[in-house]
């Protein structure tokens, strides 16, 4: 009897614990929704009437807010498409400049650089003529050899007409120290790889030339000479004979009887 009393006391208490146990975990859930309630709601309360201050204060100075907000854009645009402006006014200023510079450097090395041509008189219509008939008549004549000079000048490669003069002159000096020093100058203008008027050479004929620069004479850069004029002949001269140039003055003086 007493451990039947024992055991009902026992299952009564369980039971009671349970029901305990139950009711305060509904009470923790119920707490802990109202104090999320409770949290979360003033929270929104105050975002709410934090909105509503800014707008009242918007609403009484709305000139003010304005005026401020658009010289603040204002000014940042306007700094920004100043900095954008000025940038790209001085950037394209400095490359005008640079552009300029250039091109004059360019004209006073070519002025500096470049010999004047040959004078000579004004040819004549059998000489024009003559020019096309070979290319050695065309060397004769310093008038031929100025229409040549020009027109490899629009080919860019005016240096080898120059090389050649150049050359030609060496040939006529006698005296030993001119001669040296011709042949310096040569080598410096048309030989050395640094030179911006190099002539184009092989390398046995550059090794002849170094060989002869240990003592320079009158045919030092014979080979060199010989090799342009073969360069000129074979790949210059016959785009010279169909060129503007060529064809224009042998017109104009075609020309000339018929007009008199």
């Amino acid at each position: 009897m007493w451990r039947q009393v024992f055991l009902y006391f026992r299952t009564h208490s369980y039971h009671a614990d349970n029901y305990q146990a139950k009711e305060t975990l509904q009470n923790e859930d119920e707490m802990e929704i109202k104090a999320a309630q409770w949290i979360f709601k003033p929270m929104g309360s105050e975002r709410t009437e934090m909105r509503k201050r800014q707008m009242s204060t918007t609403q009484d100075t709305p000139g003010a807010a304005q005026a401020q907000l658009s010289t603040g854009n204002r000014g940042s645009n306007a700094c920004c498409f100043c900095w954008c402006c000025c940038c790209s006014c001085s950037c394209l200023t400095v490359r005008n400049q640079e552009e300029e510079r250039a091109r004059t450097t360019s004209h006073e090395l070519q002025a500096e650089g470049i010999p004047n041509c040959e004078e000579s008189p004004a040819p004549t219509l059998e000489e024009v003529n003559a020019w096309a008939q070979s290319f050695d008549k065309l060397m004769l004549t310093p008038a031929g050899r100025n229409a040549f000079r020009e027109f490899l000048r629009t080919e860019f490669s005016e240096e080898n007409m120059l090389f050649w003069m150049a050359c030609e002159e060496l040939k006529q000096e006698s005296n030993k120290s001119v001669i040296e020093e011709k042949a310096r100058l040569i080598y410096e203008d048309y030989i050395s790889i640094l030179s911006p008027k190099e002539v184009s050479l092989d390398s046995r004929v550059r090794e002849v030339i170094n060989r002869n620069m240990l003592e320079p004479s009158q045919h030092t850069f014979d080979d060199a000479q010989l090799q342009i004029y073969t360069l000129m002949h074979r790949d210059s001269y016959p785009r010279f004979m169909n060129s503007a140039i060529y064809k224009d003055l042998l017109q104009s003086l075609s020309e000339k009887p018929i007009e008199a």
